[in-house]
């Protein structure tokens, strides 16, 4: 499993998400609010977001 990373489209002003990728998918988690947990995406549902996310820009 990867390291907890921020996303590269987040801010100076700590309002963000950090996301680890692994082999069964991704897990989400609010950087100010650690403790509260994550969610766990599929790599179909992960892969998704990110496509959808690349391209509605």
């Amino acid at each position: 499993m990867t390291d907890w990373h921020k996303s590269s489209y987040s801010g100076g002003n700590n309002e963000c998400v950090e996301a680890r990728e692994h082999q069964a998918g991704a897990d989400v988690r609010d950087t100010q609010n650690r403790e509260l947990g994550h969610l766990s995406f599929t790599r179909a549902e992960w892969n998704a977001f990110v496509e959808t996310t690349l391209h509605s820009h």
